[in-house]
């Protein structure tokens, strides 16, 4: 009876044990999940800097009340319409961001739009991507289709959606992925 006994308390010990280590591994893993970047604007501005002065192109960033000349700007995510006209972001996807930025070509949104959201902590991103693709390949282009649309996942924080022309789109992504650490491409594909 006794051996029984012991057997039992060593097997619950080692249970509890075990249990505890699987609790610390997640915290350690939530933790390194916290993004170095502290805003979606930081991200595209981060991208910039990489261009070489004839990669460039005339560009306004964020939304039409705040909107920037000639670099990335903050995009107010309140405008919800705006988002979804420009950016292409589907309405029921605002709720998952709680922040966003933008750089669009100045001549023409289909030459190249792009975007930074930041999401928030229960949004899956596979969804939040496959939303957007979905919304994106849906849209009536009025002037001129977009060739590319490519999504990257940076730090499972944010995600960076962007369509146009194909090598401006590529020369872009080749730029976040080198410039944004812990950045991969989610979804790249053709829009004609």
């Amino acid at each position: 009876m006794k051996k029984v006994t012991i057997l039992f308390l060593s097997a619950m010990i080692l249970f509890l044990l075990t249990g505890c280590g699987k609790a610390d591994t997640t915290e350690e893993s939530k933790g390194s999940e916290e993004s170095q970047y502290a805003q979606a604007l930081d991200i595209l501005n981060e991208v910039i800097k990489v261009y070489s002065e004839d990669e460039m192109f005339a560009i306004y960033g964020g939304d039409q009340e705040n909107a920037v000349m000639d670099a990335p700007g903050k995009f107010d995510i309140s405008k919800t319409e705006e988002l979804k006209l420009t950016l292409g972001l589907p309405d029921e996807l605002t709720d998952d961001i709680d922040d966003a930025a933008s750089m669009v070509h100045m001549m023409n949104a289909n030459t190249f739009t792009g975007a930074v959201y930041h999401l928030k902590g229960d949004t899956d991103k596979n969804t939040f991507a496959d939303s957007v693709k979905d919304n994106i390949l849906a849209t009536q282009w009025i002037c001129g289709q977009p060739d590319t649309l490519v999504i990257i996942d940076v730090d499972s924080n944010y995600v960076i959606t962007a369509y146009g022309e194909a090598e401006i789109i590529e020369t872009f992504k080749n730029h976040a992925l080198s410039a944004l650490d812990g950045s991969q491409v989610m979804t790249e594909t053709p829009l004609t």
